[in-house]
């Protein structure tokens, strides 16, 4: 047992980094649930003791305990406000914001590109990426089969537009989430920092899926009427809940707004605002839609990826990309951002992410804060963005890809790359462009 226990700390970069790659491929590949994966490995890392699993050593505390590892800054953040969406989103208060823009484009086709295209991208900003695109498909669906046309067109547009402005805010995208709480970044250093760009590359994204998809976007006028007279006075199923819900989520907004000012953690305010609504809800009803899958994905993936931290892998890595860049803030930057958009279009952006994010910490120690507030822009838009370039680059794509083929419109992953691949080069060149004049010059 000593010589296994010896060859484990002799060996330790080599079997944690194994862990990770081996659980990077069996998330890519998608023959087994990824949360069964993650726990898996985080099991095997506290098996193998690549981190602690006893809080204290004598009279210390052990900083490899496992514990240590695990954000929970990242996981109340993600629990508050999928219970505070869940509750939400039963009012129908989302539905009703919808059809009322949908009603002013006067049913035409393109508007209604556009429309849907903002409503997902501002929508994503505030809730979850697949939160936002289950809301939205039953009245794209509802809008096609009313205009007699191709549903393809809007539905790629939700997903790009979902996680474009899934990436302006902390809490759009789970990778900001990760973002934020390692680089203590608050909810208003995402707006100051990423609304113009992502805003820029929205408007260009939006004018040139316009231009492509307006030869397929046809209808009559007798049709377009139908959209345009859309009843909306009954999607409202519950006002009490609606005013509850908009105030309270306008509240927790306030506070992730005033967090420089109040110094209140977003977690907290989040966390306050879910409860106050779980007062007037039957909890085992609210918290059995929780997505656990994500969150013990999220708790087993910051074991693993802790157990890399622990045995210097992580530091390893920082170390190579300050010498492969010769120390360049400027070519570390660019790096970091097109190799996220690249990567984050093939695996899951969140593994990525949890990944990377100690990596720059670890630079940020070497190099100096000034360096690293660029890298960690690059790491959000890389990450966030690359999701559009493939079919799985994001869970929002799979679940609209999923329901489109149910409907008899399968979106096939060569056609979604085609697209995709345009959407995410447009995405991260404006993105670099940005990132230069910002930060860089």
């Amino acid at each position: 047992m000593n010589t296994l226990s010896e060859f484990i700390i002799s060996h330790n970069i080599i079997i944690s980094a194994s862990l990770l790659i081996i659980a990077y491929i069996f998330i890519a590949l998608e023959k087994i649930p990824k949360v069964t994966i993650a726990l898996l490995g985080g099991g095997l890392t506290l098996l193998l003791g690549l981190v602690s699993q006893t809080k204290n050593t004598g009279d210390y505390i052990n900083p490899h305990y496992f514990i240590n590892f695990v954000d929970f800054n990242v996981i109340f953040l993600l629990v508050s406000m999928m219970i505070i969406v869940n509750i939400s989103t039963r009012s129908g208060i989302f539905t009703w914001i919808a059809n009322e823009l949908l009603k002013l484009t006067k049913g035409h086709p393109i508007k209604i590109l556009v429309a849907l295209g903002i409503f997902t991208a501002v929508t994503s900003a505030f809730l979850d990426n697949v939160t936002t695109v289950i809301l939205i498909m039953p009245i794209t669906f509802a809008i096609a089969r009313k205009l007699n046309i191709d549903p393809l067109p809007y539905l790629l547009t939700e997903i790009f537009s979902s996680n474009i402005g899934g990436t302006s805010t902390l809490i759009g995208d789970p990778p900001n989430i990760i973002i934020g709480s390692a680089a203590g970044f608050s909810f208003m250093d995402f707006i100051n920092n990423l609304l113009i760009p992502i805003t820029i590359i929205m408007v260009i994204v939006l004018v040139v899926l316009s231009f492509i998809f307006k030869n397929k976007l046809k209808a009559d006028k007798e049709k377009m009427a139908q959209v345009a007279n859309i009843d909306n006075s009954k999607t409202i199923t519950d006002k009490k809940l609606m005013i509850r819900s908009i105030i309270i989520l306008g509240l927790v907004i306030i506070g992730f707004v005033t967090h420089d000012i109040t110094h209140i953690e977003t977690y907290v305010a989040a966390m306050i605002g879910a409860s106050i609504l779980l007062i007037f809800e039957k909890p085992t009803d609210i918290l059995k839609d929780v997505e656990w899958n994500t969150i013990f994905f999220f708790v087993g993936l910051f074991i693993i990826i802790g157990g890399v931290e622990a045995s210097g892998g992580i530091k390893l890595m920082a170390e190579w990309i300050i010498k492969i860049t010769q120390g360049s803030q400027q070519a570390a930057s660019m790096l970091i951002l097109w190799a996220s958009g690249v990567i984050s279009g093939i695996i899951d952006n969140i593994p990525y992410t949890a990944t990377m994010s100690p990596m720059i910490v670890e630079i940020q120690k070497t190099m100096g804060q000034d360096y690293s507030v660029p890298l960690w822009w690059c790491l959000s838009l890389g990450a966030c963005l690359g999701g559009n370039m493939t079919m799985i680059g994001a869970a929002a794509n799979v679940i609209v890809s999923e329901n489109a083929a149910k409907e008899g419109h399968p979106i096939t992953f060569m056609r979604f790359l085609k697209y995709g691949i345009a959407v995410v080069c447009i995405s991260l060149t404006i993105s670099s462009i940005y990132v230069y004049l910002a930060y860089l010059r």
